[in-house]
C-alpha cells in the first residue's frame, strides 16, 4: 500500500470555477425544521450546502474538487494534474479544469435525495463509465445521513490505496480539527485539538468522527462508522479570493480497486458545539 496525499484541491491561481451562489447552480434541496442541505447536479451531485436553517453554509464549494463527495484512487496511469504525475482517480464532482462529472439519474422526494453519477478522472478529465457513484441523503433530526455506494467494473487490478469515505471540505473559518484519539472511546475523555497546515496530516480517531470548529467552538462533524483512520489539512488560499481558503478532512480505508468491486458505507454530518456533535454521534454509535 502506498500512502498518497489524498484530498482534491485545485490551485487557486487557476481561478476556475470560483465560488458560485446557490441560485447559479442546479440544486436539489432537502430541509427539516433545523437543517437544510443541497446537492449540485452540475457538480456530479456533490453535497454543496449544509447549514442550520437560516444560517450560513459551512461547506466549501470553490471548485468541483471540494464539496462533500466521493473520490477513489488507483495506480499511476500517466495522467498529470497540472505538471504533477497523477493516478487513476474517479471523482464525483468533476475534473481539475472544472468540467463536471455526469449525473445519469436523480430523484427528490419529501424525505430523501438520490443521485447516480458517472465520474470523471480528476487529472485527465475522461469520463469513466466503468465507475458508478450513488448517494442517498436523508435528514434525521439534527443529523444528515448519506448512504454512499461506489462500483468499479474496470478491467485493471489496482494496488491498495487510501480511499476517502468521503472527502469533506468546509469553509476556512473552521480552522481547528478535533477528534478523540485515546483508548477509552465514548467515555467523555479529553478530545485532541489541533490546527493542521499543508500538506496532509494523518491520524486515528477511536470514536470514528472528526470535527472542524471555529474560534467559538462551533462547527461541523463527520462520522463514518467502521472508519477510524483520517487525513486532514488546511489550505490558506488567496485572501483576496473569496472561498479559496478551506479546511479538509476525510475518514479513509485502505482498499484496492479490483474488477466488480462495490464499496458501500454510511456517513453522518451534524452542526453544533463539540459537546453536541459528540453526543449525537455517540447515540448513533452505541445507542445512548
Amino acid at each position: 500500500m502506498q500512502r498518497i496525499n489524498i484530498g482534491i484541491l485545485v490551485f487557486f491561481s487557476m481561478q476556475i470555477s470560483a465560488v458560485m451562489a446557490d441560485d447559479e447552480r442546479k440544486l436539489l434541496w432537502l430541509k427539516n425544521e433545523v437543517l437544510e442541505v443541497a446537492v449540485d447536479l452540475e457538480s456530479g451531485g456533490g453535497l454543496c450546502h449544509f447549514s442550520r436553517v437560516g444560517e450560513a453554509n459551512v461547506l466549501n464549494g470553490y471548485d468541483r474538487g471540494r464539496l462533500v463527495q466521493q473520490s477513489f484512487y488507483g495506480d499511476e496511469d500517466g495522467s498529470k494534474w497540472e505538471k504533477r504525475a497523477w493516478r487513476y482517480n474517479p471523482v464525483q464532482g468533476g475534473d481539475y479544469k472544472g468540467v463536471a462529472s455526469v449525473v445519469v439519474d436523480s430523484k427528490q422526494e419529501s424525505e430523501l435525495i438520490f443521485v447516480r453519477t458517472t465520474p470523471r478522472h480528476w487529472a485527465s478529465g475522461k469520463l469513466l463509465p466503468e465507475c458508478v457513484m450513488e448517494e442517498t441523503l436523508r435528514l434525521e433530526g439534527e443529523v444528515l445521513k448519506v448512504e454512499f455506494r461506489f462500483r468499479y467494473d474496470g478491467g485493471k487490478i489496482h494496488a491498495a490505496h487510501h480511499q476517502e469515505l468521503p472527502a469533506v471540505f468546509v469553509e476556512g473559518t473552521y480552522s481547528q480539527l478535533v477528534n478523540y484519539r485515546g483508548d477509552a472511546p465514548w467515555s467523555g475523555a479529553e478530545l485532541t485539538r489541533q490546527t493542521p497546515g499543508w500538506p496532509n496530516i494523518y491520524g486515528r480517531s477511536t470514536e470514528e468522527w472528526s470535527a472542524w470548529v471555529d474560534a467559538h467552538g462551533r462547527g461541523i462533524g463527520i462520522f463514518t462508522p467502521g472508519t477510524k483512520e483520517w487525513t486532514a489539512y488546511r489550505f490558506e488560499g488567496d485572501k483576496k479570493v473569496v472561498g479559496s481558503e478551506c479546511s479538509y478532512v476525510a475518514p479513509y480505508r485502505t482498499l484496492a480497486l479490483t474488477p466488480a468491486l462495490t464499496v458501500k458505507y454510511d456517513a453522518y454530518l451534524t452542526i453544533g458545539t463539540l459537546e453536541e456533535i459528540r453526543e449525537r454521534f455517540k447515540r448513533l454509535a452505541i445507542g445512548k
